[in-house]
């Protein structure tokens, strides 16, 4: 069978056709005019996408490494920070603070439940001589959508930085990092904004980027404010990733040339497709409510192994999903629907999750999955993205 392959994971996730084509262009150097344009047109609509009126910068690094970046470049060894613990990501933070010699205070939830604001306040009373609260928009480990703007109404009046980990939800559900009130939004480049790996950005507000200028530089490549002096030259401060900035350049122009509202309503409505479809199966999502936009997680009923239905879904359908993570490796499966993916990619990948759960000897008594979930999808366009119906 010559099907198309399809790549649902929570990333990488697919590239564009004209993303590609322009990345397959002849290499220019990082320090000559032509590249220097393309940063100085790349600039603007960065600072749209994240938001905010600060500069965005770019990093030869994956997510971790901006994740690394934030911790370092904001924090002191032996200051206080709160962590949510909502999943992997979560615990990554934790991991990250505890290497730069942070003191950590871990607000734990279960994994597939966001945080409340109400624990995190409890949390800014308890200790507040925290520096910073660490958290995810979209945990995703789990597809948990933390409620950010709620918290950053918390720190805005606390001498306390708001770092917040976009990775999986900038470009694929709202995060408008000025009108927020968030002090450090950073994300990758193959989740969202339809590239391949290798890609961080990371911006920081006015109060981010004073508290930055006290703390001393503790790592040689991860350096605001000498990335800052070179942004201004519509340059990076060590070798640039020229590929993934000239796709980046199309792939925002692509956003631009439809508006962001219209890729938030899309997004929405491919969550909603996956929500109903996985239901119209008899199963459950992960996660009840806070929801991550671009990524569902389905759990699977006992004796369901998550790598056996990805096998099947995989081998004879062409559709790459991914599953779980520690302790949820088998017992849930991540369908991605961020990025360059539409409803029949969607439907595709929820037919082979069907087929494959049934493989593993798994029941489905509905006959009209695609029809329910596609119901949704059509419904989920004709709605404010972020309204339930």
């Amino acid at each position: 069978m010559l099907d198309k392959p399809r790549l649902l994971t929570p990333g990488p996730t697919p590239t564009p056709e004209r993303v590609r084509l322009v990345m397959a262009h002849d290499m220019i150097h990082h320090r000559k005019p032509a590249f220097k344009a393309i940063m100085a047109a790349v600039q603007p609509k960065l600072r749209e996408l994240f938001g905010t009126a600060q500069p965005v910068l770019p990093m030869a690094c994956s997510g971790s490494g901006v994740m690394t970046a934030a911790v370092h470049g904001l924090f002191r060894p032996g200051e206080k920070v709160i962590v949510v613990e909502g999943g992997k990501f979560g615990q990554r933070w934790r991991e990250i603070a505890a290497v730069r010699g942070l003191s950590v205070v871990s607000v734990v939830v279960d994994w597939g439940r966001p945080v409340t604001p109400a624990e995190v306040e409890a949390a800014l009373d308890e200790h507040p001589d925290a520096a910073g609260v660490l958290v995810q928009l979209s945990e995703t480990s789990t597809g948990t959508l933390h409620p950010v703007r709620e918290i950053a109404r918390l720190t805005a009046g606390r001498d306390t930085l708001l770092v917040v980990d976009g990775i999986s939800a900038v470009s694929i559900s709202p995060c408008p990092m000025d009108e927020w009130g968030i002090d450090c939004l950073l994300t990758g480049s193959q989740k969202g904004l339809m590239l391949p790996p290798g890609l961080g950005l990371i911006a920081l507000s006015e109060r981010a980027w004073r508290k930055a200028d006290t703390v001393p530089p503790s790592c040689f490549y991860f350096n605001f404010r000498g990335e800052l002096a070179n942004q201004e030259k519509q340059q990076t401060l060590f070798t640039t990733p020229v590929s993934l900035i000239i796709g980046l350049n199309e792939s925002l122009d692509m956003f631009r040339e439809v508006g962001l509202e219209t890729v938030y309503r899309k997004q929405w409505a491919l969550t909603q497709m996956a929500r109903r479809g996985v239901t119209a199966m008899g199963l459950e999502p992960l996660v009840k409510e806070g929801y991550t936009w671009g990524l569902t997680s389905v759990l699977l009923p006992e004796g369901v192994p998550a790598t056996g239905v990805l096998r099947v879904a995989a081998e004879r359908f062409g559709v790459i999903m991914a599953a779980g993570q520690d302790h949820l490796k088998e017992r849930i499966i991540r369908i991605g629907h961020m990025g360059w993916l539409d409803w029949a990619d969607l439907a595709a990948g929820l037919h082979a999750l069907a087929e494959g759960f049934r493989a593993c000897g798994g029941y489905i008594g509905a006959r009209d999955v695609l029809e329910q979930a596609l119901a949704a999808y059509q419904a989920g366009l004709a709605v404010t993205p972020g309204t339930e119906f």
